[in-house]
């Protein structure tokens, strides 16, 4: 996996989380700063091997 950001056209920031294959499994919110995209990336890194699953389709 790795993250790759990417300018807008409007001039915000979003990232994308690639697989190893070079499938997009998650695109980002726009972010007007490059900083916030970052330290949304650094959060994901440092958290979501935490994550719990909540199946709300049962």
């Amino acid at each position: 996996m790795k993250f790759v950001v990417k300018k807008t056209g409007n001039e915000q920031f979003r990232f994308n989380m690639v697989a190893s294959n070079g499938q997009v499994v998650a695109t980002s919110e726009t972010y007007t700063r490059k900083a916030s995209a970052l330290e949304t990336i650094a959060s994901i890194q440092k958290n979501a091997g935490s994550a719990t699953l909540d199946d709300e389709t049962a």
